[in-house]
């Protein structure tokens, strides 16, 4: 009986002691599960809210978020940031959420005891900060609000050569384009924080500049000015006031053809290119022109008193001539041997732009006067004089041509010869009106052109006739001062 009382006793004791054990476990569940605290050692987005109340955990998260969408970008146009505008991040699209964390959080004091406390042991310790915003939006605001910059386009600078003759140059005018993907970028980079910067102090602001792009156009003011068209430098002038209206009209189409031409530094200038050019462009008209040495009817005539003037302006810029020749004959506005002739084909006028900058050539014909004018870059205290020496005439010979239409012994001159010459043209170097050299430029012959003299059969019906002078070889035909 003693042993049953002794194991009912013992019984009672275990009972007892694990109902104590029970319910003390049951209240530390109760307790642990019960608690308004957050877990140990949990952050969310690096900030550490592990043992805050979750209230002020929350409250917590809510105000980082608030002050991460308060921060403010300010985009300025100077220096001086006159014009400027300012957007909260959140105007651009940005969002911070900790809702993985806060919901978390609220779960902590949802369900029965056991499930709460279950849930809080197995309480995940780290929680992210959700981030994301549209750049393409900011790109959006900043080229709305600045619109108008973009409103122009470049314009070339232009030159002008007043009928004054001064050089007159308008600048370029510039575009300008909005460049934002660098500075989008930047704002890309500084909005969203990176893990480690979550839970430091906050930026509150970002401030840049207005990234704007300059588009030059292609011709620059200061492209335009180094090409050196800095002021005339010279003009030469010769006259047809005799000429009659055909060869007027070729002299003044031809030089109309020449107006304006532009020669790069070092450009040799052809004239037959001109005459192409003139051809193009008009109609030339029947004037004299010099075939093999003498003057007949012809298309053209005149286009070598342009070659001419344009060859006495650049001898006198001191211009390197390619190539040039004399004409057959002397022409009656220009001293021999300061002539150039043109002949399509076999004979032209070519010089070469030696002043180490561009070259305009223009030209005027007022009155029938013909003016070659050269605009560039010349030292003002240089100047060429052009001379030429006669050093021998040649005399006409006599050609006599029987013509039985004559009285027996009967001479008449058909034609009066002209004088030959050899002449020698040189140019002078002069600065400062001192002369610095003194260079031969060409030497050149003008052939004589004979006398010719028609004779009558001699005296008696059977004596013999004149004897005729020999009829030299025709040569190729040449055709100068003209066109074919």
């Amino acid at each position: 009986m003693i042993r049953i009382v002794k194991r009912i006793h013992i019984g009672i004791i275990v009972i007892a002691s694990l109902l104590l054990i029970a319910a003390v476990g049951w209240g530390f569940i109760w307790n642990f599960a019960l608690q308004k605290t957050v877990p140990e050692q949990v952050d969310a987005g690096g900030i550490q809210i592990g043992g805050l109340p979750v209230q002020e955990a929350l409250d917590l998260l809510d105000q980082y978020e608030k002050s991460l969408l308060e921060r403010t970008i300010t985009i300025h146009t100077t220096a001086a940031a006159s014009d400027s505008k300012q957007w909260s991040v959140s105007e651009l699209g940005y969002t911070a959420k900790f809702d993985e964390a806060r919901k978390a959080l609220k779960k902590l004091g949802e369900g029965d005891i056991w499930d709460r406390a279950v849930y809080r042991y197995q309480f995940q310790k780290s929680y992210a900060l959700l981030q994301s915003w549209k750049p393409e939006a900011f790109d959006a605001a900043v080229r709305k609000q600045w619109s108008w910059i973009e409103k122009n386009e470049t314009k070339n600078a232009t030159r002008t050569i007043t009928d004054e003759d001064k050089v007159i140059y308008e600048p370029h005018a510039d575009a300008y384009r909005l460049d934002t993907r660098e500075l989008t970028e930047k704002v890309d980079e500084w909005v969203v924080l990176e893990k480690e910067q979550i839970g430091a102090p906050v930026e509150k602001s970002f401030t840049a500049a207005l990234p704007v792009t300059t588009i030059h156009p292609e011709l620059t003011l200061d492209l335009l000015k180094d090409e050196g068209i800095e002021r005339k430098i010279l003009e030469f002038s010769t006259d047809f006031k005799t000429s009659a209206e055909g060869r007027a009209h070729n002299v003044t189409v031809t030089a109309e053809a020449l107006n304006d031409w532009e020669l790069a530094p070092n450009e040799i200038f052809d004239y037959n290119k001109l005459i192409e050019r003139a051809e193009e462009l008009y109609d030339y008209r029947e004037a004299p022109v010099i075939l093999n040495g003498k003057l007949v009817p012809g298309i053209g005539g005149g286009i070598c008193q342009v070659s001419s003037t344009l060859y006495n302006a650049a001898l006198r810029a001191g211009l390197e001539i390619v190539e040039r020749r004399n004409h057959s004959l002397p022409v009656a506005y220009l001293p021999i041997g300061q002539d150039a002739t043109y002949a399509g084909g076999a004979i032209n006028f070519r010089f070469k732009n030696t002043t180490g900058k561009h070259l305009i050539i223009r030209t005027t014909v007022e009155n029938r006067t013909l003016t070659v004018k050269l605009f560039g870059t010349m030292d003002a205290d240089v100047s060429y004089d052009i001379d030429s020496v006669t050093l021998k005439t040649i005399d006409p010979i006599v050609q006599e041509i029987s013509n039985p239409k004559l009285s027996p012994g009967q001479k008449v001159t058909v034609e009066q010869g002209k004088q030959g010459f050899v002449v020698e043209t040189y140019r002078t170097l002069l600065r400062d009106g001192k002369t610095v050299s003194r260079d031969r430029i060409s030497r050149d012959t003008y052939k004589a052109q004979p006398t010719v003299i028609e004779v009558g059969p001699l005296k008696g019906s059977n004596g013999p006739s004149a004897t005729p002078t020999p009829t030299p070889s025709t040569p190729e035909p040449l055709l100068e001062d003209g066109i074919q």
